[in-house]
């Protein structure tokens, strides 16, 4: 059996700095891993998780992508190709969206833009909003306001009357 006569150098450790307050009878306290749920964790009860947030991230970055192509295609075409910001006007937007693939394209660049915007402001809502409550209603908010524009910015698109007087 080694004594502590038996402990050459170089099987001793010297603790240097902060490590050298802690011993076996006064050991380093324990820190919780940063992604360990608390009782005050949102969804801490619930036994089941889903991948919500990364089918959110995943759509974020496919959505972003698509939206740069339909964004700059759409720059392109309407400002470059088309003449630029003085042909735009009422009879301008008639005689496109007189046209299924504009009307398409509109209403794709409409729902992904709001999708997106409203995914990335929940997401920041999450963040910094610490109060439940608060959490709540700001969601609450923005999931309203996103649903009012879609509906209102399809039915729009769809219902469009280059007649009216």
């Amino acid at each position: 059996m080694a004594t502590d006569a038996d402990v050459t150098p170089v099987d001793a450790v010297e603790l240097t700095g902060s490590s050298a307050a802690y011993s076996p009878a006064d050991p380093a306290p324990v820190i919780e891993p940063p992604r360990a749920r608390t009782k005050r964790s949102p969804g801490s009860q619930r036994s089941t998780r889903t991948n919500f947030e990364l089918y959110g991230w995943l759509f974020m970055r496919l959505s972003g992508v698509l939206l740069v192509v339909l964004v700059l295609g759409h720059l392109l075409i309407q400002l470059v190709l088309d003449g630029g910001v003085t042909k735009v006007g009422f009879a301008f937007v008639a005689g496109r969206w007189a046209s299924p693939l504009w009307q398409g394209w509109d209403l794709v660049m409409l729902w992904l833009a709001m999708l997106h915007g409203g995914n990335g402001l929940r997401t920041v809502i999450n963040d910094y909003a610490e109060q439940p409550n608060t959490r709540l209603w700001l969601k609450t908010l923005l999931f309203t306001a996103v649903a009012f524009t879609i509906v209102l910015g399809s039915l729009v698109i769809f219902t469009f009357d280059p007649n009216i007087r």
